[in-house]
């Protein structure tokens, strides 16, 4: 057996996580920015409904369809070293995923007005104008951010991690740049439309910022439009239903946008803002695990026991990577995340009612969030095992779920969710909208809830197909018991701060949040807390 380049421990995760970091906190920054200009605003809910819509285009042809299909064919061409047959299908790949994309984009410009109606239906007026130009204005950024793709599916392949997950920096530093030029010299239906065009300009410095590096590691690279080579076809075959599970992933955003499109532009808006905290540890955690294991287990040489003890081995690793700092980012969304929210957001014409609503769907999201950042890397060792199609299955069955529970908690039991935040002697926000936005807090709680199914059936599938790879209950329960331990600590200290500067009081609460977690899981005997802290140590 062979497990090309492995590395111990954290490996490769950790360039992944350093480069998802570095894009991350650049893409808090520009939502701070952007909500001291837009606030929640109708400008504000018609950019982040025009956003969604092509980035449907981008995560069906992008990272996640390629890394699933693309990646274990490539990678192992690369363990075998035929680095010759490998350069011929990085290009075939290139010009065939350029070739659909550019066609796609130019009938989704042409088309925008009825996708609209799709996609935000409870949009009218001006609001739909508006979101109608912006997406116009986008959809070709779409276009560059898949070729972007591509260029990480090339690096990973060769262990590069780093650059293609940091190059989003670029595109969050034009986006940036952008607000603070127009933001307060115009409106803010200008200034959307403003940063729609900084957002094509950053998707262009992404992709190119990567294209040399791709160059110099892949020399061998030759376009072509030769799709009967085998290891093409090959990719194709897996293409095409991790397409369609991507499709179906993205149809349950689709249902969000549409639902939360009938509660508001503050609830469109709101669902935004929470969501880039939401994704932040599943990016972190879930996403740079899942990166780095997925060329690494696809690289794995030998029989069939041998080829399934590996996995094992890597995915059991792997998920107590994830759940060391997922468990604790539950516990934090919870307990202090109002603290959090302030200090990235409260700024210009986000206020506290905005705070306070944004918290709360940031909590109902807390619902699954360790489900689907483990549900990341069990799904990765099944396209390592060359079958798309059992993901695929299980996503439409996650998707079926939250549109239903979607629909039953936005609407009919919404009344129960802000009477929970009553008897829970919480404040209930004060929004300009009215009480139908709390619906956005059901919303993220369902897709939690069907986060969970998803991942008992992905666990249970893969277990008949390598063996039973689980969590031990010990180990959560300290992960658990440490993290409620933190928080108590925290929102103890948090009360004794009292009113400061949202940035600063963020700092110290979380702080205290973070040292307590790792020494309470340190002193119950957690290997991967003494493992942080003796890397720590080493820098």
């Amino acid at each position: 057996m062979s497990e090309v380049n492995s590395r111990p421990r954290a490996g490769f995760a950790v360039f992944v996580a350093a480069g998802i970091l570095l894009s991350r906190i650049a893409g808090l920054v520009r939502e701070r920015v952007f909500a001291h200009y837009l606030g929640n605003s109708a400008a504000a809910g018609a950019f982040k409904a025009a956003l969604k819509i092509p980035n449907f285009l981008q995560n069906l042809f992008g990272e996640g369809v390629l890394s699933a299909s693309f990646i274990p064919v490539y990678a192992k061409l690369l363990a075998e070293d035929d680095e010759e047959m490998a350069g011929r299908v990085a290009g075939v790949i290139f010009a065939l995923l350029a070739l659909i994309v550019g066609v796609i984009v130019l009938v989704c410009v042409l088309a925008t007005p009825w996708i609209i109606d799709l996609i935000a239906p409870g949009f009218r007026g001006d609001v739909r104008l508006l979101t109608i130009r912006i997406v116009q204005i986008l959809f070709p950024a779409t276009g560059l951010l898949v070729l972007s793709a591509w260029c990480l599916g090339v690096l990973n392949s060769h262990r590069k991690f780093f650059l293609s997950y940091v190059a989003p920096v670029f595109w969050n530093a034009v986006m940036i740049a952008t607000l603070i030029f127009f933001g307060g010299r115009t409106t803010q239906a200008r200034l959307a439309i403003s940063l729609a065009w900084g957002t094509v300009a950053g998707s262009a410095l992404q992709f190119g910022i990567q294209v040399p590096f791709v160059l110099r590691y892949a020399p061998r690279i030759r376009l072509s439009l030769e799709a009967a080579l085998a290891p093409v076809r090959e990719v194709v075959r897996a293409f095409v239903p991790v397409v369609i599970g991507r499709g179906v992933v993205q149809l349950s955003g689709y249902i969000d946008q549409v639902i939360a499109s009938y509660l508001g532009t503050a609830a469109v808006a709101g669902l935004a803002y929470a969501q880039t905290i939401y994704f932040l540890p599943i990016s972190l955690f879930g996403m740079s695990v899942a990166a780095a294991e997925l060329p690494q287990m696809s690289g794995v040489l030998g029989s069939d026991d041998e080829i399934n003890a590996s996995l094992r081995r890597r995915l059991a690793r792997g998920l107590r990577q994830i759940a060391f700092f997922v468990v604790p980012s539950v516990v934090a969304f919870l307990f202090i995340g109002r603290t959090l929210v302030a200090a990235l957001y409260q700024t210009g014409e986000f206020r506290g009612a905005d705070t306070l609503y944004v918290w709360y769907i940031l909590a109902g999201s807390t619902v699954g969030l360790l489900a689907v950042t483990l549900g990341r890397l069990y799904s990765s060792a099944f396209y390592a095992l060359r079958d798309p199609k059992t993901p695929l299955r299980f996503a439409m069955v996650r998707v079926t779920l939250t549109a239903v529970l979607g629909v039953l908690f936005a609407f009919p039991l919404r009344p129960y969710i802000v009477d929970a935040i009553r008897l829970l002697h919480l404040p209930v926000p004060q929004l300009g909208e009215g009480e139908p936005i709390f619906g956005a807090i059901g919303l993220t709680a369902s897709a939690g809830m069907a986060g969970w199914i998803e991942f008992a059936l992905l666990r249970r599938a893969l277990a008949r197909r390598i063996g039973t790879v689980r969590l031990a209950p010990s180990f959560l329960g300290s992960l658990w018991g440490a993290a409620v331990a933190a928080a108590i600590v925290a929102v103890a200290f948090d009360v004794l701060l009292g009113p400061r500067q949202h940035i600063v009081k963020a700092i110290l609460v979380g702080g205290a949040f973070g040292i307590v977690y790792f020494m309470a899981a340190i002193a119950a005997g957690v290997p991967e807390a003494m493992a942080t802290l003796s890397r720590l140590r080493r820098r």
